[in-house]
């Protein structure tokens, strides 16, 4: 297959994770990749995320969704690890607080877990692990960013999704809740692995014109 037909698909239906994933991905030649969107494809089944780190989840949802979508998918997964509580919520950040919890659920639970600690350490990161399949569902690439910083006292900032109201990332004072777009972009672990997949599928598109 040539560049010249690639369609990529972003295989989440998480709003937020479309957006930013395509202001991420906003470099790549629009003339040759053209971005689907899992929401596209009504009958796709969501895989369950049986892997016990990110980059499992990640390639596990990768070759699922090109196998039923016959689409190269690019997948994602990513979370919050959390020092004080042993790492955790990990790869269970999405479904922390059950099944269908709101962000703000997931996120009063961090808070009252860690408070529940009595540990002073707020250190944390958040981890994101990307995959690309093909359209035979055969991983062709993956990729990690980390973003280390601490979590906050309390929720802060109205922007972005998930855990980033509480979550100051290292050299600034706001959460990514107040950080505008621009710098997020730059710095956020989702930006990192981006940026190690955009280099990857320049250097596709070079080789195979």
């Amino acid at each position: 297959m040539t560049t010249k037909n690639l369609e990529l698909l972003i295989a989440t239906k998480n709003a937020g994770k479309i957006e930013e994933l395509k202001e991420l991905l906003a470099d790549l030649p629009f003339l040759t990749f053209r971005l689907r969107s899992l929401n596209e494809f009504a009958d796709a089944v969501e895989p369950e995320e049986t892997g016990a780190t990110f980059t499992d989840n990640a390639v596990l949802k990768a070759r699922s969704y090109a196998l039923q979508t016959k689409l190269w998918a690019l997948a994602d997964d990513s979370g919050l690890e959390v020092e004080a509580l042993d790492g955790a919520p990990g790869v269970f950040s999405a479904r922390y607080a059950g099944k269908g919890a709101t962000d703000a659920e997931k996120i009063e639970k961090l808070l009252n877990e860690m408070n529940k600690t009595q540990d002073a350490n707020r250190r944390a990161r958040f981890v994101c692990a990307m995959a690309i399949a093909d359209a035979d569902s055969e991983i062709q690439f993956i990729a990690e960013g980390i973003c280390k910083g601490t979590i906050a006292l309390a929720t802060s900032g109205g922007g972005g999704f998930g855990y980033d109201p509480v979550f100051i990332p290292d050299g600034f004072e706001e959460t990514f809740g107040e950080l505008v777009g621009d710098i997020k972009q730059q710095i956020s672990h989702r930006a990192r692995a981006s940026e190690k997949i955009i280099q990857y599928l320049c250097g596709f598109y070079a080789a195979s014109g």
